[in-house]
């Protein structure tokens, strides 16, 4: 069986799909791994690298997709690149399906075996796969510290003989993977750390971490069977904002983190409520790509209100793309893997393995 990975566009995608260190565990098990020139020399990994492996590195990177009988990438090919798929190859990446069904439906029609990573099922064995707690972890620390580099002011409460500086005071909406993580390393850098959340089992862990959990009166447990946030109720949403109208006037730095899947992310933070801020703090918007949590995010964009930065970006993780990397391609491995019959060299689709019935497109 022959696996390959081609080039992604780098001005929007800086991340791959297989690391040398993952190679190699495919050509352990058999599997073939053809990749081209200069692949992921913009990480510090050259071609010499693989090729120590036993990967092939190729130039024509039309031929690497014809003779693959497996693709993985992070996002679709170009369209010149889809074209070429044909009828029983395999297509892995996370392929945002609710917003790519043209496309998607366009592999399913050639028969092409077309697998999603943003649909894996939140169950144990799949946690080994789970892409999207990978990369929201590293997504969750670096807004975090982007946003504190952007913050003209100390972190830590710090006594001086002169006096003593307070420490910043965040607000973390959303309280998933990214969440979390930004509030683990809010704390750690020295910030009171406070948290908001439409689901209840997240309450535990924000204290855990050593967050406090702003909670509404009488709320409802927003959260479906997969362990996702589902939309709140209006009554819901107008409590919700009578508390953070509050809550922001004394916060000095949000990391909003608030998604629904298939979904525009709900939008938490108003403009009068950006309005009450103090000048000089500081919103990091991780929903920005899908319309963002706040009134004024701008993709890509720093936007200043009334001396309150609003900043968020189409990917962070190109900002961490080594360590993104690592993580991602570790994912699609334990992912292949599942789907890999060994001993007939080949992928084994059965659906009746929850992973794999869950993740393919029909």
């Amino acid at each position: 069986m022959k696996i390959a990975s081609i080039s992604e566009n780098q001005n929007i995608e800086k991340r791959i799909a297989i690391t040398p260190e993952i190679a190699k565990k495919y050509i352990s098990l058999g599997i073939e791994v053809s990749l081209p020139e200069n692949y992921a020399n913009h990480l510090g990994f050259k071609d010499e690298e693989y090729k120590a492996f036993g990967v092939s590195i190729l130039k024509d990177e039309n031929e690497i997709i014809k003779n693959a009988d497996v693709i993985v990438q992070l996002g679709f090919l170009n369209n010149d690149k889809i074209s070429l798929l044909k009828e029983n190859q395999t297509f892995i990446g996370v392929l945002s399906p609710y917003d790519n069904k043209d496309k998607i439906n366009s592999l399913v029609e050639k028969n092409i075996n077309t697998f999603s990573l943003d649909l894996l099922p939140r169950i144990t064995r799949a946690q080994s796969m789970d892409i999207l707690s990978s990369q929201a972890n590293l997504a969750g620390y670096k807004a975090v510290v982007e946003s504190f580099a952007k913050f003209e002011k100390a972190i830590p409460m710090m006594m001086t003989a002169a006096g003593t500086i307070p420490a910043a005071k965040v607000l973390v909406v959303g309280a998933g993977v990214a969440g979390l993580q930004s509030i683990a390393t809010a704390k750690r850098m020295g910030a009171i750390v406070f948290a908001t959340d439409v689901r209840m089992a997240s309450k535990e862990q924000v204290e855990s971490l050593g967050g406090k959990f702003l909670t509404i009166e009488d709320a409802e447990n927003l959260e479906t069977e997969g362990g996702y946030a589902k939309e709140a109720s209006d009554d819901f949403k107008k409590k919700q904002e009578e508390l953070l109208s509050e809550t922001l006037k004394k916060i000095d730095i949000v990391i909003c983190t608030a998604l629904i899947p298939g979904k525009k992310a709900p939008l938490i933070i108003k403009e009068k409520m950006i309005n009450n801020m103090k000048a000089g703090s500081i919103i990091y918007d991780l929903a920005a790509i899908q319309g963002g949590n706040t009134a004024h995010t701008e993709v890509d964009k720093v936007v200043d209100k009334n001396g309150v930065k609003i900043m968020g970006e189409t990917n962070i993780l190109n900002k961490l793309p080594t360590s993104a990397s690592n993580l991602y391609a570790k994912n699609v491995f334990n992912f292949v893997s599942n789907l890999y019959d060994k001993e007939n060299k080949k992928m084994n689709i059965n659906l009746e393995d929850e992973i794999i019935e869950k993740t393919l497109i029909k």
